[in-house]
């Protein structure tokens, strides 16, 4: 199951493609819709699939089976250069001895455009990526995030309709890349390109992307919008991919069409909506830490025995806004909880070798079956 597909959604179609190096499949049997104007990440650790994927649409690597069609063309048998497709790379290879006007400049040249229309074309991709004053300059006068930028005006400038981004921001330290993911995007949308991602980079990816595949052995897991694939994701690999996750193996012991109730090892879990299951399967319940409320009294509710239980602080970390705890549980298994400092100061706070209760509402878990 899918995330919802925006309308127009095969702008580009991957059909059932296949890659095979030898006795190694590195993309086996994808199908993915993708709109115009989207920007669509492939999010992925190494060797997934993802880069052969994105070469594949790039024209660097030919399907061993499968289509790809973009924009009702069939891409098959086009070399690169003939493909209305522009990549950025991770180096953005830059060519050193060009200006940032000649960079730019670069690829029109060699379509041979009018000098006029280069010019004009040119100056609009500067005025874009706001890099008019530094159109002079060499890249190596260019800090990482103004490098990236003429990269990124230099495969906008043959008006691509489909851009390809190769690890967009990895050569960037951690603020930088932070404070250019939202300025990427801006640009992006405001060309109205239709733009396709690869990343290993979850965080990336939740930022940048209206959507988000998530591939592993050269297979889709799951597609979906970020908040689809965080939330409710379809497997234990996407749950324990995407961000922080507490998995709690468990049995299925009361089924009811809007409840179930989950034995785990440590506790017993209450989930406010049905699943597709019968009582005695193995599950796997997905607990994101941040909906986990940590106290030191035992909470008393409605869910009661449900939905919470008690362990040892036995690491703690202090990120401003919110605190990280791991509490270990009574066979030893630990817990990870995220909670907001909501106050300045709070009263008795808990510490290292505090005892301690978790606990969270009927609607935080994710019940998994595969």
């Amino acid at each position: 199951m899918s995330g919802a597909v925006p309308a127009q959604a095969d702008f580009l179609r991957i059909e059932d493609v296949v890659k095979d190096f030898g006795s190694t499949i590195a993309v086996n049997h994808v199908n993915l819709s993708i709109a115009k104007g989207e920007i669509f990440a492939l999010l992925g650790s190494s060797g997934c699939g993802k880069s052969t994927l994105l070469r594949m649409l790039a024209g660097f690597e030919a399907p061993t089976s499968g289509r790809i069609v973009l924009n009702g063309q069939d891409l098959a048998g086009l070399p690169p250069y003939e493909r209305p497709i522009n990549m950025m790379f991770q180096s953005y290879a830059l060519f050193p001895h060009l200006t940032v006007w000649d960079n730019i400049a670069f690829g029109l040249r060699r379509d041979g455009m009018a000098r006029d229309a280069i010019a004009e074309r040119v100056g609009q991709m500067l005025k874009l990526v706001q890099l008019d004053k530094y159109a002079k300059r060499k890249p190596h006068q260019l800090s990482g995030g103004q490098q990236q930028r003429v990269a990124l005006a230099r495969s906008l400038a043959k008006r691509p309709q489909l851009l390809l981004l190769d690890e967009p921001l990895g050569a960037l330290d951690k603020k930088l890349r932070e404070e250019t993911q939202i300025e990427l995007v801006n640009i992006i949308e405001e060309v109205g390109v239709t733009c396709v991602m690869v990343t290993h980079d979850q965080e990336e990816a939740m930022t940048m992307a209206s959507r988000i595949a998530v591939m592993t052995e050269g297979r889709i897991a799951q597609v979906g919008t970020p908040g689809e694939v965080y939330e409710t994701p379809h497997t234990r690999f996407v749950a324990d991919f995407i961000g922080n996750v507490n998995l709690m193996p468990g049995t299925l012991v009361d089924d009811q069409p809007e409840s179930v109730v989950i034995q785990c090892a440590n506790c017993s879990h209450y989930v406010g909506h049905g699943i597709t299951g019968t009582e005695g399967m193995a599950v796997t319940v997905a607990l994101r830490p941040e909906k986990i409320k940590v106290t030191r009294e035992e909470p008393v509710g409605p869910n009661d025995p449900h939905n919470k239980v008690r362990g040892t602080v036995k690491e703690m970390a202090y990120f401003g806004s919110f605190t990280v705890y791991r509490l270990e549980l009574a066979d030893g298994s630990m817990l990870k909880a995220s909670q907001m400092n909501a106050e300045r100061h709070a009263e008795d706070p808990l510490t290292w070798g505090d005892e301690a209760w978790a606990s969270w509402s009927p609607s935080s878990q994710v019940v998994l079956t595969q």
